[in-house]
């Protein structure tokens, strides 16, 4: 029996130690008018991204193989991020870094959109899963929250002047800041 409950505890221990540490999440989320898919029209594009988020520089798409990379380079110092497309749908596209700056690994991030319960208004939803690397957790998880939450301004910003071309008598008066986790 004692060799039993050792053999229980060794391997116990064994598998709480060769576990993967748990993921951080960190999702934000914003309202903006229009309905997705005239908003996703404008901010979709995979490297649509130096168009709204304020901390893109420049954006170059590539294809390795059969795999769709962006290369991002950002405004502050022109740091370069490299990142693959892993999947797209509709409204939403999914991608991984593959090397960067950021104290991040493992980063996986989804970008999508859905109607909103008002009328003519939607959702939009950025949403990344990442181990920190190099800092704590609490570091790289407010690293990603400012980098997540300038993205979801971003689009807004972009979704509301697309409103107010398209609709120029009924513009938006939307500067409130609703972004949300």
């Amino acid at each position: 029996m004692r060799m039993m409950k050792l053999a229980l505890a060794t391997s116990f221990a064994l598998l709480i130690g060769s576990g993967s540490a748990y993921a951080i999440t960190v999702k934000k989320r914003i309202e903006a008018p229009g309905l997705p898919p005239d908003i996703w029209e404008v901010v979709g594009g995979f490297c649509a991204i130096k168009d709204w988020h304020p901390a893109i520089a420049e954006c170059v798409e590539t294809k390795e193989g059969d795999v769709t990379i962006r290369t991002l380079t950002l405004k502050d110092g022109g740091a370069k991020i490299k990142e693959k497309l892993t999947g797209t749908e509709d409204l939403a596209y999914t991608y991984e870094i593959v090397e960067g700056p950021l104290p991040v690994k493992n980063y996986t991030s989804k970008l999508w959109l859905e109607v909103d319960d008002e009328p003519d208004r939607s959702v939009i939803y950025w949403q990344s899963d990442f181990d920190a690397n190099g800092a704590s957790d609490d570091e790289a998880k407010k690293i990603v929250t400012g980098i997540l939450g300038d993205g979801v301004k971003g689009i807004k910003k972009s979704a509301l002047a697309a409103w107010d071309a398209k609709h120029p008598d009924e513009a938006q008066d939307d500067d409130d800041d609703d972004d949300k986790d």
